[in-house]
């Protein structure tokens, strides 16, 4: 236990004190936000605004797990090593994908395919050696390695695994659209992840061998962006970017499926999920019947244009977040009173 608080302290100190650090260094060299041109109206004032804060978080998460192991008896993993590994990859391309988008100054980065590229190739990596490094196990899992228990082989898990963690990186890049809304909402997501981590780690029926290393992994994403958000709040004085929303996409999916709750992570992150699917119905109703569900998609901005203020819309969707978090949790220990001989 010491050793995750220390992580999550020390990813949080790093987050909160490196993002002025950053902004500064953005700032002096103008490297800022470029809105969409259809986005809504209200947001071309934050045109301009110090983005790619990802840096900031990725750092914390870096040297929170790396320090957070000093002078205690947890022990490196190679699952906890692996999820570090998949953050920062993700956190690269979505740094390219940010980097283009201020180069060019527009507000399109990287093309889909190339960009969907990347992500399959960071997630397949991660698959494959999660697989043969951290032996994880191959089934599908909701909140332990034998429910519902089927058998997908290595093959099928790979593939399994990459689809989780191409949509769950999408699912959080695509919530980051106001003030501090991904951040809070990953920082609710991480803690479950961290809480059940710890909890596997205490009961040895759950077959995780890395849980601890997971825990203390999984907390230190949300230690990252707790620090982060002090500065990215309403009104964000920096925003994640691609590089911060990428990189924490990436860790809760990549947790979740060394945890073997991977069928959980939709209830975790359930926020994220609502988000996706608003975009999801938009396309096809538009693209199908010429409608629109919302006024604009994901759904935070069809709050925005029926006139809900922006830290409204925020505040809502933190608790609502929170609550998918907590309701995933009573799941994960109504399982566990479920057991024989607890």
């Amino acid at each position: 236990m010491i050793a995750i608080l220390t992580a999550g302290g020390i990813a949080l100190l790093v987050s909160g004190f490196g993002t002025p650090i950053l902004m500064r260094w953005l700032t002096t060299r103008r490297i800022g936000q470029q809105v969409r041109a259809d986005g809504p109206a209200m947001h071309a004032a934050k045109a301009g605004t110090p983005t790619m804060g990802g840096i900031a978080m990725v750092a914390g998460i870096i040297l929170g797990y790396v320090l957070g192991h000093l002078g205690t008896k947890t022990p490196y993993s190679a699952g906890g090593a692996l999820v570090i590994f998949a953050v920062v990859a993700s956190a690269g391309v979505g740094l390219l994908d940010d980097w283009i988008k201020v180069h060019h100054r527009r507000s399109l980065g990287l093309n889909k395919r190339a960009k969907f590229t990347l992500q399959i190739l960071v997630a397949l990596i991660f698959a494959y050696l999660a697989v043969h490094t951290a032996h994880v196990d191959t089934t599908l899992t909701f909140t332990r390695f034998n429910t519902p228990g089927v058998e997908l082989g290595i093959g099928g898990w790979i593939v399994w695994a990459i689809l989780c963690i191409v949509g769950s990186s999408n699912a959080v890049n695509l919530t980051d659209g106001l003030d501090g809304l991904a951040a809070g909402a990953t920082a609710f997501s991480a803690s479950c992840l961290g809480l059940i981590g710890y909890w596997e780690y205490r009961h040895a029926l759950y077959q995780v061998g890395d849980a601890l290393d997971l825990a203390l992994a999984a907390i230190t994403i949300a230690g990252a962006c707790v620090g982060f958000l002090w500065w990215n709040a309403a009104p964000a004085r920096i925003f994640m970017g691609d590089t911060g929303s990428l990189a924490l996409g990436t860790g809760l999916a990549c947790i979740a499926l060394e945890l073997n709750i991977a069928l959980l992570l939709p209830i975790i992150g359930g926020l994220f999920v609502l988000e996706t699917l608003s975009v999801i119905l938009q396309v096809i109703m538009f693209r199908g019947f010429h409608r629109r569900i919302f006024r604009m998609a994901p759904m935070h901005h069809h709050f925005e244009l029926l006139g809900w203020p922006e830290t409204t819309v925020i505040i809502r969707f933190w608790i609502l977040g929170a609550l998918c978090s907590a309701l995933a949790l009573g799941i994960f220990y109504a399982d566990f009173l479920s057991l024989p001989k607890v």
